[in-house]
């Protein structure tokens, strides 16, 4: 089969409406998941042992089962337990904050941790209370080392919007693959949506290592 670039300019236009809701799907699911993960990664470095052991519970499963049997189990088996209606958008949406939000608790009690601990002692030694030290000090310090992190995370995450094809959401794999069935032009389409992931992958990973410049990560 010749390559016709031709179609690859036709299929863009409809590629481009899936990318849109890609990154919808993944902004939104990461800016909730990362507070589901500040919480979480908090509780497992600093909680009492039952939070902690029930964050640990909920990182541990979700980082354990794919985030397609997530999806599935949200949309089709949910319903079933619980009297209500799931969209397929919401049911990306409520994986991809509950699976970001597990390793985002992970990256957050690994970033505060690395924390010197003489940052918390002299909060201490000028009157602060650890409350107020974990979050005046410590917090702010792990979020700067966690920048790189939650951009490979927020990577992932659109990357991972792609198996949502499984439950009809309309993101980019699943415009492809419609046009594809309209066309029967898998070389020229397919080419097309890998280039549409590259280019934001590519843009996301030059954004994040000017931001981290700018920061210097401590």
């Amino acid at each position: 089969m010749d390559f016709e670039i031709s179609y690859v300019w036709q299929a863009i236009p409809i590629l481009l409406q899936g990318l849109k809701l890609t990154l919808f799907i993944s902004v939104i699911g990461l800016i909730a998941g990362f507070f589901i993960g500040i919480v979480t990664g908090i509780a497992r470095a600093t909680g009492g042992k039952l939070v902690s052991k029930i964050a640990l519970v909920y990182i541990e499963v979700i980082r354990g089962t794919p985030i397609m049997v997530q999806v599935m189990f949200i949309y089709f088996a949910l319903p079933l337990a619980l009297p209500i209606h799931i969209e397929p958008i919401t049911a990306a949406v409520v994986t991809i904050t509950i699976n970001s939000g597990a390793y985002i608790g992970e990256i957050t009690r690994g970033s505060i941790l690395s924390i010197n601990q003489g940052f918390k002692e002299a909060g201490l030694a000028l009157g602060l209370s650890s409350k107020e030290t974990m979050l005046n000090i410590i917090i702010p310090l792990a979020l700067r080392r966690m920048i790189p992190a939650l951009g490979n995370q927020w990577i992932v995450s659109i990357k991972d919007t792609s198996l949502f094809i499984v439950i009809g959401v309309g993101e980019l794999t699943r415009q492809g693959q419609e046009i594809i069935a309209g066309n029967f032009r898998s070389l020229e389409v397919w080419s097309a949506v890998a280039i549409l992931y590259l280019v934001v992958t590519l843009c996301l990973s030059f954004l994040l290592k000017v931001i981290e410049k700018k920061m210097r990560i401590l």
